[in-house]
């Protein structure tokens, strides 16, 4: 008799306490037992501190849009767990997880007995699933997102057709390096031997470290700024923003994107290279409609995600100093008449008082500082030293968000931001609610 869905998440999840740990061993031991599945698909490999999640959602759209079947392996999830592992944008099926997990569950515990091969984590296992899937749907490729840094990602194992790093920033420290050019470093390790890398916008220090790696690696590079370019043109009037792209094929003017942020034109910019590069690399044609109408069709909710107008409510998920800097961009520059309202949580190993000291610095804004369920949440009594006239502590999340609510006029606005974790919690709620009709 089959287990049931919550059995089979469970199980994934049980994985979990072995943490995050480097190194490709157990990866490649549990590939091996399955006949090594990412040899025989066609892969996009993507690494990068911010962005990686709006660039992979972009290239899907204009993978999709020139009629191929596209898989992708992104984390965290927002709404579903299975969306982590999808085809076309839509997550496994429950009855297909269960599948990979009671076939994987027999050769996991196995491997366990072996010392050297021991403890596989639950982010390899869902590796290792994922192409699993890619392969049993013959996909037409597969964009797989970096989880952690690059070199020692569990992800590295792809043999790919192309390769994309999207920023450098401070972000997991602890594991990656303490410097720019250390996290370059890791993210530059998947970086393979002539295959072609694109990269996004990136800091001078931190570029060099890549280009050194593929020139080592005799690996084209394609620079944002150099082999391609966005120039940003307006503020698009329902939502999102209105950019030119321009490369070596010429220049596309008055292109869309409906994600909001000058950002997320050179997301879309770099999708759209990495797109260009994989029809030069498989003889598909590029065609200015198709990115015209794929860029149209991006969606990658809790990235400056509009759930209501009136009030208007956007979701965020800038969760380390680095996204929170391009988030206060775009408030000052796009919401300078609007009073800010902003609901910020994170995880206690981020750079909390970076974030917050970032957010203080935009003059129409009052901040609510919280905490929510979630292993490494931060705790309320690391916040306390931020309390000042624009800034104050709410000990639930769900109080704060009901008294923002009520306070709240239609010239105002709501941002739930840091932490996707935590947006991804606030945005079930606010579904729910938006779906009995109340007010929100």
């Amino acid at each position: 008799m089959s287990i049931k869905i919550e059995e089979a998440i469970a199980w994934i999840h049980s994985r979990l306490p072995f943490g995050s740990r480097p190194g490709l061993e157990r990866v490649n031991g549990l590939l091996e037992r399955v006949g090594n599945p990412q040899k025989k698909v066609s892969t996009i490999h993507i690494a990068g501190t911010n962005g990686k999640g709006s660039t992979v959602t972009y290239l899907r759209c204009l993978l999709e849009e020139a009629g191929l079947k596209v898989g992708t392996f992104t984390s965290p999830y927002i709404e579903t767990f299975n969306e982590r592992i999808a085809i076309d944008g839509i997550g496994i099926p429950d009855n297909q997880l269960i599948t990979y997990v009671e076939k994987y569950q027999p050769i996991v515990v196995a491997m366990d007995e072996i010392p050297e091969i021991s403890g596989i984590t639950e982010f390899e296992t869902l590796t290792a699933m994922a192409f699993d899937y890619f392969l049993n749907e013959q996909v037409d490729v597969a964009i797989i997102e970096v989880g952690l840094g690059g070199l020692m990602d569990s992800t590295n194992v792809v043999e790919p057709l192309l390769t994309g790093i999207t920023t450098i920033g401070m972000d997991h420290t602890d594991i990656l390096g303490d410097t720019l050019e250390k996290i370059a470093f890791q993210k530059a390790g998947i970086i393979k031997k002539g295959i072609p890398v694109v990269t996004g916008k990136i800091e001078a220090p931190a570029l060099a470290v890549i280009e050194e790696q593929a020139e080592q690696q005799d690996a084209a590079i394609y620079r944002f700024g150099a082999a391609y370019d966005v120039m940003y043109q307006h503020l698009d009037k329902e939502w999102g923003e209105v950019f030119t792209f321009q490369d070596q094929n010429g220049k596309i003017k008055d292109l869309k994107t409906p994600l909001l942020g000058r950002h997320q034109t050179e997301n879309a910019g770099m999708a759209i290279e990495l797109f260009a590069i994989f029809c030069q690399l498989t003889k598909q044609p590029f065609q200015t409609r198709t990115i015209r109408q794929g860029l149209m069709k991006a969606i990658w909710p809790a990235r400056m995600e509009r759930v209501s107008e009136e009030p208007m409510i956007v979701l965020d998920g800038a969760h380390n100093d680095h996204a929170i800097r391009r988030l206060v961009e775009n408030l000052e520059k796009e919401f300078k008449d609007r009073s800010i309202h902003v609901l910020f949580s994170s995880l206690s190993t981020k750079n909390v008082d970076q974030m917050i000291r970032l957010l203080q610095q935009v003059p129409n804004i009052h901040i609510y500082l919280t905490t929510f369920e979630y292993p490494k949440a931060v705790n309320l009594s690391a916040l306390e030293h931020f309390t000042d006239e624009k800034t104050e502590i709410v000990s639930l999340w769900q109080f704060g968000l009901g008294e923002i609510l009520e306070k709240m006029t239609n010239e105002d606005m709501l941002l739930v931001t840091g932490s996707l974790y935590f947006v991804s919690q606030v945005r079930d709620l606010l579904m729910t609610i938006g779906g009995k009709n109340e007010k929100i």
